[in-house]
């Protein structure tokens, strides 16, 4: 089990697709995400087939957070040509974890 940690707090527990058939399905018809859903590499991602709405950090590779955005249903999000990894979340979840754009994540385990 893997963990989503900024400067040693722990805000999620985190599933990671590094696998091209993990990415490429990613929360693709998926009911709910539970804590994060990592994608790495990724520089983009869209919401066609997915259920419900996703928060997304877009983080370079030594895990600072580039980018940050609510994707609706049935949308692609913007390219960000610096991105190493992608956290997707339930909506919400960036701002009950208080991320934002300069933030340095990790993850652990």
């Amino acid at each position: 089990m893997a963990w989503l940690v900024r400067d040693d707090d722990v805000l999620a527990v985190a599933e990671i697709a590094t696998s091209r058939r993990g990415r490429t399905r990613g929360l693709t018809g998926r009911d709910d995400v539970e804590g994060a859903f990592v994608i790495r590499p990724c520089r983009q991602v869209h919401t066609f087939g997915m259920r419900f709405p996703i928060d997304v950090a877009f983080c370079d590779r030594s895990g600072r957070v580039l980018h940050t955005g609510t994707l609706a249903r049935r949308r692609v999000s913007r390219v960000v040509w610096r991105a190493a990894f992608v956290i997707e979340a339930r909506t919400g979840s960036l701002e009950r974890w208080k991320l934002r754009p300069g933030d340095v994540v990790e993850i652990k385990g």
